[in-house]
């Protein structure tokens, strides 16, 4: 997604395996690759949310997050050549900046900050991520024309479409 701020990310890899370790494997990966930062193993990510592209956008994705914490006094990377810029960004200030053109957004990475805003720190937001089931999200555009708008599951109007 160029021009924008989006978490590390990537495709998973034949060497990666399947299902949820070749995800894992996956992160692990891209997080090395585009942010420098490494972790010890796939152990430490924990599942956060699962995101698949509305049916009506012609490049469709099928994206996992995870959390994880990173290591002490690790700053990212960026290589230059899939990330340019990289940054460490508390959600809320993250959104402020977003708010006022400072930082360009795409919806799922705004909403996934969203959901971190009621937790006070990473430990929190892990800690409940650990107790939860990660349902797959899948928006759907809804409304014609200037009316067109963007429903996750739950909002008026998705199960309609």
């Amino acid at each position: 997604m160029p021009g924008v701020w989006v978490f590390p990310g990537g495709t998973v890899d034949r060497e990666d395996g399947e299902g949820e370790s070749a995800y894992r494997a996956c992160a692990i990966r891209e997080l090395s690759e585009e942010a420098g930062i490494e972790l010890d193993g796939p152990e430490e990510l924990v599942p956060f949310s699962h995101w698949i592209t509305p049916e009506v956008v012609p490049v469709r994705f099928d994206t996992r997050f995870f959390l994880a914490l990173a290591p002490a006094h690790s700053d990212p990377r960026p290589d230059g050549f899939e990330t340019v810029d990289a940054a460490w960004w508390e959600p809320r200030l993250a959104l402020e900046a977003q708010r006022s053109g400072e930082l360009s957004l795409v919806f799922p990475t705004i909403k996934q900050l969203e959901s971190l805003l009621p937790y006070a720190a990473s430990g929190e937001a892990m800690e409940a991520a650990r107790g939860r089931t990660v349902e797959p999200i899948m928006p759907k555009v809804i409304g014609e024309g200037e009316e067109q708008r963007i429903a996750l599951p739950g909002d008026p109007g998705y199960d309609d479409q």
